[in-house]
């Protein structure tokens, strides 16, 4: 028999037993202790034993059982009995450190029950040792605060507050609610959160809220999906309201209307381009409703915030007033959160990367049956393998434009020279500009002497593992 088949060489084996689903390894300890743990003296006795039974890797498919003979000792200074100490084991639990750290990474990609079978404990065990495990990650794992952040909605059992990296397209904190308190406690103990430049969300005044108290040098975008949208489901109750006044025979001839409606106009086929100029034509009402949210989407064309604002005037004011009423929250939204909006024009930031995962999140919640919301943060933000560790490429911004530069004059007067002096400025300040001061040069550290970045959990390939059932 191998001496290293536990590979636990504080331990010696004294027998094997096996069935057809586990291992009963019979051990001891290697080295008895030397002094008593209450007042150090070496003057000790023994005092008995007693069979330890203590949960270990699985091994060749099998279950694995330690039965250690723990040595019970007396000292004769203190009159103090003890047990000597078990090396490798587990402090909480009858489980080895090394079972503990397993189940921790496995029940990260599997679910808790499979775990408990293999291993051969209680459901109950994995989910405790898996909390352990992630309290763990928690202080160990630091993901770099993002200059561009996203705080939108995903659905784990019920809506909860997602944070993104949008520039890594990356998940850093998943929080249980949007609640404005929620998100003020998690903003104000971000480390870093003054480099944030521009935090996109959609129109959720308790996070706009906590955004402007907290980190207010952050521009707030509202992300154009989330406005976008509006026009859908503004087009959408106009189509409703009008199949309700149809007969049975006139929606068979709507059929399929509402795949055509929410489509772009531009990505019609032939086929749904007669359809629709049909329908507009027996239902003018329809044919409105499509036009406006086709010129709503528009707007977002625009090169400028001066420009959307302009279009989306216009297109306000072309509103017929028999469908108003659908398209009300557009013109409110618009008026309460115009220079969130706008800023989108300026620094095109958005979430819409984020909402690919909630299906799938979803799918992984019944394949689970049932995970807290715990355990569902833990396996998206600490999945092994989907951390992203290099940067991306910022994303593509709109070219600045530059003022012009005010014209310069020639002055005359100063003994053989002439000077160039910026219109607008006064006498009193008519002095040459000094030539810039070289920049001193810095040297880059080497990659060995910073730890390396870690971005968060990459939401593409947190969705191939999910689709591939790794997680």
């Amino acid at each position: 028999m191998p001496a290293n088949i536990l590979n636990l060489p504080c331990y010696k084996i004294l027998g094997i037993t096996e069935n057809e689903h586990d291992y009963h390894i019979d051990v001891e300890t290697q080295e008895a202790p030397t002094s008593c743990p209450h007042c150090q003296s070496s003057n000790l006795v023994g005092f008995g034993r007693r069979e330890q039974r203590v949960k270990d890797l699985p091994m060749h498919g099998r279950r694995v059982g330690l039965c250690i003979d723990t040595r019970r000792y007396r000292c004769r200074n203190c009159g103090k009995t003890f047990y000597e100490a078990l090396p490798g084991i587990d402090e909480k639990r009858l489980m080895t450190k090394r079972l503990a750290q397993w189940m921790g990474k496995q029940a990260i990609k599997r679910t808790f029950a499979g775990i408990a079978e293999e291993v051969g404990c209680t459901e109950f065990i994995v989910r405790a040792v898996f909390s352990d495990y992630v309290n763990g990650l928690e202080k160990t794992i630091r993901f770099e605060t993002p200059k561009w952040m996203g705080i939108d909605e995903i659905h784990l059992i019920k809506p909860r507050g997602v944070i993104a990296n949008v520039q890594n397209n990356t998940i850093v904190e998943l929080l249980p609610n949007r609640n404005k308190d929620t998100v003020v406690r998690f903003l104000h103990h971000l480390e870093g959160k003054d480099r944030i430049q521009h935090v996109a969300m959609d129109m959720w005044t308790p996070c706009r809220d906590a955004v402007r108290a907290v980190i207010p040098q952050a521009e707030i975008v509202v992300d154009k999906f989330h406005v976008v949208r509006m026009a859908n489901d503004a087009m959408e109750r106009v189509r409703k309201r009008l199949r309700e006044s149809l007969t049975p025979k006139q929606r068979r001839g709507l059929m399929h209307d509402r795949s055509v409606l929410l489509k772009r106009e531009r990505d019609l086929n032939d086929k749904e381009r007669l359809n629709l100029d049909g329908w507009t034509k027996n239902y003018p009402e329809l044919g409105e409703a499509y036009r406006l949210k086709e010129r709503f989407f528009g707007i977002y064309d625009a090169e400028s915030p001066d420009e959307a604002q302009a279009k989306f005037i216009q297109w306000q004011k072309s509103i017929p007033s028999g469908i108003a009423d659908a398209f009300a929250d557009i013109e409110r939204a618009w008026g309460n959160w115009t220079m969130p909006i706008l800023n989108y024009f300026n620094h095109p930031v958005t979430n819409a990367y984020t909402e690919s995962l909630n299906s799938l999140i979803r799918v992984m919640n019944r394949l689970g049956r049932g995970y807290s919301f715990e355990a569902l943060r833990a396996k998206i933000l600490f999945a092994e393998g989907a951390h992203k560790h290099k940067r991306s490429r910022p994303k593509f911004e709109r070219k600045e434009r530059k003022q012009a530069e005010p014209e310069s004059v020639m002055m005359y007067g100063l003994p053989g020279h002439f000077k160039n002096f910026e219109m607008g400025d006064s006498f009193a300040r008519m002095a040459p500009k000094p030539a810039p001061e070289p920049k001193p040069h810095i040297q880059k550290s080497t990659a060995s002497e910073k730890p390396e970045k870690n971005y968060g959990a990459d939401i593409s390939t947190l969705i191939r593992m999910i689709e591939a059932g790794n997680l």
